[in-house]
């Protein structure tokens, strides 16, 4: 059973989150929502509505037939169509959503994909869809927003959409990889997001990242915790505490520090203070 739908003595809630995703007040909404009973009257979005079912069944009423989804299924509806979801049977249903505005489906295409079929079933898209949705819920970084979201919107209007990609590639990606790097590790406290970080280059944010994956083998924001990592070890074995280097390399707190270095190092970033004390 999945750690999202165990049984639990209230099922009926619903989480809205909001993420920063660029400079000039772009946000991307997201929901997390889990529910027995629950049912949505008919209803739009001016966005897409771009869903990833975690438990349960989910039955929505969409262009005047009936989507049945299950656990792992993507589901894709598009801005203004009418549509409604309610329980597909006893044991309630729970997803999580984001909100993407047109445009930021359109950054790696030609125009806003247009999907034939509302339900997918691709394994590894909804894992990274639902593990950067589960990332992001818990904590708002701009410039990892906007390294993660349009990457994956891209894959999914390139798989499963109707619009075609766009096909001009970026010369010199190990110059623009090094120039991003190189503004990131100056900015560390206070980073660039990746519009800021295209503009001067003349690129649009989908080209670089395209151009930094290209040299790097990592999105910027990816080695952005890991450069931070690396500073934060060498404050930790000077003396400092957890927390404390967490605020000197730019992590918004210990618990975020914390995850990046149990992802890099395989060990609490307390664990590896002690261990380089000991020495």
């Amino acid at each position: 059973m999945d750690d999202e739908t165990k049984p639990r003595a209230a099922r009926e809630q619903a989480v809205w989150t909001r993420t920063p995703l660029g400079p000039h007040g772009e946000t991307l909404d997201l929901l997390t929502a889990r529910f027995d009973r629950h049912r949505y009257a008919p209803h739009y979005h001016e966005e897409y509505t771009v869903g990833v079912s975690v438990g349960g069944c989910e039955v929505i009423d969409y262009r005047g037939g009936r989507l049945h989804t299950g656990y792992g299924s993507i589901v894709v509806l598009a801005p203004g169509e009418v549509h409604t979801g309610g329980p597909g049977s006893s044991g309630g249903y729970a997803y999580r959503a984001m909100y993407p505005a047109p445009a930021l489906l359109a950054e790696g295409a030609t125009a806003p994909p247009h999907f034939r079929e509302p339900v997918m079933d691709d394994p590894e898209l909804a894992a990274a869809l639902r593990a950067a949705h589960i990332e992001l819920s818990a904590h708002a970084d701009p410039l990892e927003a906007e390294s993660r979201i349009p990457w994956l919107l891209t894959a999914l209007a390139h798989r499963h959409g109707t619009a075609r990609p766009r096909t001009d590639r970026v010369a010199g990606a190990d110059h623009i990889a090094r120039a991003v790097r190189d503004r990131l590790a100056d900015e560390l406290l206070a980073p660039p997001t990746l519009a800021e970080l295209a503009a001067p280059l003349g690129l649009s944010r989908y080209q670089l990242l395209r151009a930094f994956r290209t040299s790097a083998g990592l999105p910027p924001y990816a080695w952005l915790a890991q450069y931070r990592v690396t500073r934060a070890r060498a404050h930790l074995e000077a003396g400092h505490r957890p927390a404390e280097a967490a605020a000197l390399v730019g992590f918004a707190d210990q618990a975020h520090l914390t995850r990046w270095f149990r992802r890099v190092l395989g060990v609490t970033p307390a664990a590896y203070r002690d261990s380089v004390a000991r020495r």
